[in-house]
């Protein structure tokens, strides 16, 4: 292993621009349910740019960078805030930490290695970990990694109020800016969410320890792998997960109940038989498009997305069935689950008597259970040139 160093070189506090800057930048921004009921934890972005032109102004992409990054706060404004008694954010002008770092290696030669943990030290803050005082933490936090021949852009998101479809806006408009490309910036609807699902000034605590509990399930070590199924594989396990019910399983449903199964199969062997009674396999919905009419639509940002539970009751099957449970059936469940969160029933969600509806949802996750969850990104994320 190449022995890397990354040291901190420059350390900066970004801001909304002056220049755009308006009234309502002082208005408190309301949280909505779902985001009181997420962790605060952070979710790592890596974009890897390697510099090929001879003629690349190093010192003048940083200072822009830095400054496109503003102006796109004061877009996204909330982004700059902090939260406070887990019900609004303020204070916008306490800004986003942004650290300029440099590496001592060639970009290339890194991404050879394929050095998964590695990442780790490319963004700001250690990604998925339980953080405590979430008034004090900024919601995002930003990291310039300069290698020979390379920049690679750290970022660091907090859960508590970005989503995948959120990230993709903020990132995808911060991209615009700085290209000079104001055709594509995506203005952001920065109220919707918490008017459809607003927040509850008496939020039950067991529920948000609930969510902590499933979110870092604090007796496990964690570690992180890739694997990588490649469309052969991936079209195989489709055929095999084929059936009356569901005839052509999506890539997700396939590859989710596939490592589903073989989590089953791993508890039980680690715990000697003596496994939850029930498996739960929780995938991750965004509700934008599945509402009608698609009021939020995809410039809404905030948690405006749902787990969608498969219950499997072990103890109820058979010894032959639990040491070897049928793809085709694990995906016929999770495929009716998703299948579920249609508009009819996320209408039930809405206002503040929709309440009643998310807290039965939540009553399904309850103690003496794996829990798994699952999150699938097609955001387009790769256009961020």
């Amino acid at each position: 292993m190449v022995n890397i160093e990354v040291t901190v070189i420059s350390r900066y506090t970004i801001k909304p621009s002056t220049a755009s800057s308006s009234p309502h930048l002082l208005q408190p921004y309301k949280l909505s349910i779902f985001d009181q009921l997420t962790p605060n934890t952070y979710v790592p972005m890596i974009f890897f740019y390697p510099i090929t032109v001879p003629s690349f102004n190093l010192p003048q992409t940083l200072i822009h960078l830095r400054n496109s990054l503003s102006e796109t706060l004061t877009l996204y404004y909330p982004l700059s805030g902090r939260i406070k008694n887990n019900l609004y954010l303020d204070e916008f002008d306490t800004g986003v930490p942004y650290l300029e770092a440099q590496v001592n290696c060639p970009m290339l030669e890194f991404l050879k290695l394929r050095e998964t943990e590695w990442l780790n030290h490319f963004v700001p803050i250690h990604p998925f970990l339980e953080e405590m005082d979430s008034e004090l933490l900024p919601l995002i936090a930003c990291q310039a990694n300069i290698f020979d021949g390379g920049i690679a852009m750290g970022i660091s998101l907090s859960h508590k109020l970005i989503d995948g479809v959120t990230a993709n806006a903020f990132l995808k408009t911060w991209a615009a800016i700085f290209r000079g490309c104001r055709q594509e910036i995506i203005y952001p609807n920065l109220f919707q969410a918490s008017l459809v699902f607003p927040p509850r000034d008496n939020l039950p605590k067991r529920y948000v320890a609930l969510m902590e509990r499933l979110w870092f399930e604090h007796k496990k070590d964690y570690v992180t792998r890739r694997f990588l199924f490649d469309a052969k594989a991936i079209s195989a396990l489709q055929v095999k997960a084929q059936s009356e019910l569901v005839p052509k399983p999506s890539r997700i449903e396939a590859l989710t109940c596939f490592l589903w199964k073989h989590q089953m199969a791993a508890s039980r062997a680690l715990s000697s038989g003596t496994s939850p009674k029930l498996s739960i396999v929780a995938h991750a919905v965004n509700l934008r498009p599945r509402m009608n009419p698609q009021m939020l639509l995809d410039n809404t940002i905030g948690n405006i997305f749902l787990w969608a539970p498969v219950l499997l009751d072990i103890l109820e099957e058979t010894a032959t069935k639990r040491s070897d449970h049928e793809l085709c059936d694990l995906v016929n469940m999770l495929h009716e689950s998703l299948n579920e969160f249609n508009n009819e029933y996320l209408e039930t969600l809405k206002g503040k008597e929709g309440f009643g509806a998310i807290c039965d949802l939540l009553d399904l996750m309850e103690e003496g259970i794996d829990f798994y969850k699952t999150t699938a990104r097609d955001l387009c994320i790769h256009e961020l040139d």
